[in-house]
């Protein structure tokens, strides 16, 4: 009986130090940047791991009074090039942890 308790203190401990790993890894992964681009780098988005955008950056040579829309297009591809560079580094980073956890 006694040795059951000290497995499950053991698998507590661990449970518990990857726990700390994970919002550690949380923690650096939300002060990288990444930075997404429209075709021919036209629009760049620059994003923070946690999702916050920090800047956008739009080449004046593509804005033509005549077509917004071409620039709200170009917006908006970059925006989705990042958050896909940004799930893709969530997802390889803090997969390592969740692997095999149901919920997750």
């Amino acid at each position: 009986m006694m040795r059951g308790m000290g497995n499950m203190q053991g698998m507590m401990k661990q449970v518990q130090k990857m726990q700390k790993e994970m919002v550690k890894a949380q923690e650096v992964l939300n002060q990288r940047e990444f930075t997404g681009e429209s075709t021919n780098g036209y629009v760049k988005v620059t994003v923070t791991g946690d999702r916050k955008v920090k800047q956008v950056t739009i080449d004046p040579q593509i804005i033509d009074p005549d077509d917004v829309e071409m620039v709200e297009d170009l917006v908006a591809m970059a925006v989705n090039d990042v958050i896909q560079k940004v799930e893709k580094e969530i997802e390889s980073t803090m997969g390592k942890y969740t692997k095999g956890i149901p919920g997750f």
